[in-house]
């Protein structure tokens, strides 16, 4: 027991500080760590695996869809960021700079790329000649830089990793499709894989990509009711491919300019998963993108037979689930048990004596801590069972945090009162005037998440000004 009580202690408690929560999780789940570089942090195995599986994921999905992977340089010139005038102004301040190149001073600045639409703009350019090369629709898994003034691991890191799809098409109609196309996937990646409900919709202007015509989203909302932007795909038209020259000859001979997409989602979405999942214990890993799905932990593993029985089972079950084994002899069984817990293993399998003598094992179950008696001939189906309810009920248990954290404003003061009661989405009517969605940014903090593509009618009245609303929105604060 004092194994346990030591263990958790080490972990700040997830009401009291829910940011040194998430940070003491990212530390002691060994998912990252801090580097000498503030703002750029190394990913350790564990974290890095999990990122993996949700990359893995996405990119049978893209390919599924006719995109293909490649891969351009990190640094670009000056004035591909000053090409489109939105851009520039959207990414200047978070732009990371070189000037020299060994001991020569560069002639032109190159800068970090904090995202590459110039780039891909630019390459297809020289690529596009004619209507039959269209679609193209490429993606690369890379990393970016954008020099955040606060910075948090994995949150917002001052250097992340991500994937960015560009795809250019023929027709607004074509382009628009799969900009939605893309929104769909990454619903799916958060909701199938990392078992968190998400919010669809639009982005106001304030809130669109700098450069784009419309920019859609997926939220997703964390334990203390702050919202994460978890994935976003943008229809950019042709405010890219207009200054970069990326033209075709149309069908009947004339010259067009391309209509042009980008989609991202990045580590954040590792973040997300901590937020909206763990707990004082630790992490909690849904079954699906969990590097490990099962861990096995022998009891009294000095005894005859325990450690061959165990061997013996994991032999069983390790081409059908993602096992481990802990043979670890310095720690006690009750350390083990706490480590696991924190790493959010989906589910311990203990084995001692008596177990094994009656053909049988404990299941423990992260997400309720419920142990089950199992015979070892029923285990990789009971298992199996086990990790697709597991996955349904984080799911599930997220939702109704969510359903919990979302209440209703008509006006300002109820605004104010849902915010500081019962921090979440809020969802109220908006009359379409930047000036209301500014006021409610300056007086509680909260921006605008989306307009949900589900709309609801809430009240004839902009929550702001009074004036006849034109759209539902859901605001709240956000990482």
């Amino acid at each position: 027991m004092g194994d346990k009580e030591n263990f958790v202690k080490e972990i700040t408690n997830i009401e009291e500080d829910f940011a040194k929560w998430f940070t003491d999780i990212v530390i002691k789940a060994e998912l990252a760590d801090y580097t000498e570089v503030k703002g750029f942090i190394a990913y350790k195995p564990y974290g890095w695996a999990i990122w993996e599986n949700i990359r893995d994921y996405e990119d049978k999905e893209f390919k599924k869809r006719g995109v293909q992977n490649i891969a351009l340089p990190m640094f670009m010139p000056e004035h591909y960021l000053t090409t489109e005038k939105d851009h520039v102004e959207g990414f200047a301040p978070e732009v990371a700079w070189i000037t020299e190149g060994g001991e020569k001073k560069l002639e032109e600045r190159l800068y970090a790329r904090p995202t590459s639409e110039p780039m891909f703009c630019r390459m297809y350019s020289r690529w596009l000649k004619s209507w039959r090369d269209l679609p193209m629709k490429y993606n690369q898994w890379c990393n970016v830089i954008r020099w955040e003034k606060e910075t948090r691991p994995i949150l917002r890191s001052r250097e992340f990793f991500w994937q960015e799809g560009h795809t250019i098409h023929e027709t607004e109609e074509e382009a628009r499709k799969l900009t939605l196309e893309m929104l769909d996937v990454y619903a799916d990646t958060i909701e199938n894989l990392l078992a968190i409900p998400v919010v669809k919709g639009k982005k106001t202007n304030l809130e669109k990509f700098a450069g784009a015509v419309d920019t859609y989203t997926v939220e997703t909302l964390m334990h203390d009711g702050r919202a994460i932007q978890a994935g976003t795909s943008h229809y950019l038209g042709q405010n890219f491919t207009k200054p970069f020259g990326v033209k075709f000859q149309t069908k009947d001979g004339k010259e067009e300019y391309a209509y042009h997409t980008s989609w991202g989602t990045s580590v954040r979405l590792i973040g997300a998963m901590i937020m909206a999942h763990g707990d004082n214990r630790g992490l909690k890993v849904p079954p699906k993108v969990a590097p490990i799905q099962a861990v096995i932990v022998p009891i009294q593993m000095q005894k005859d037979g325990v450690l061959d029985k165990c061997n013996e089972v994991y032999e069983s079950l390790k081409d059908k689930f993602r096992m481990k084994l802990d043979d670890r002899d310095q720690y006690s069984p009750g350390y083990k048990f706490n480590d696991w817990e924190m790493r959010g293993i989906p589910v311990r399998i203990e084995m001692g004596p008596r177990d094994i003598e009656n053909n049988k094992c404990v299941l423990v179950r992260r997400d309720t801590a419920e142990k089950i008696d199992v015979s070892l001939d029923e285990l990789d189906v009971k298992l199996n069972e086990l990790m697709e309810d597991i996955q349904k009920n984080m799911y599930n248990m997220c939702l109704e945090n969510t359903k919990a954290k979302t209440t209703i404003a008509h006006n300002m003061e109820e605004f104010e009162k849902n915010l500081k009661e019962n921090q979440g989405y809020i969802k109220a009517m908006w009359c379409g005037d930047d000036t209301c969605e500014d006021h409610i940014h300056d007086v509680t903090g909260a921006k605008s998440r989306c307009i949900p593509f589900k709309e609801e009618h809430i009240d004839d009245k902009c929550v702001v000004c009074g004036k006849p609303a034109k759209y539902m929105v859901m605001w709240g604060k956000q990482y």
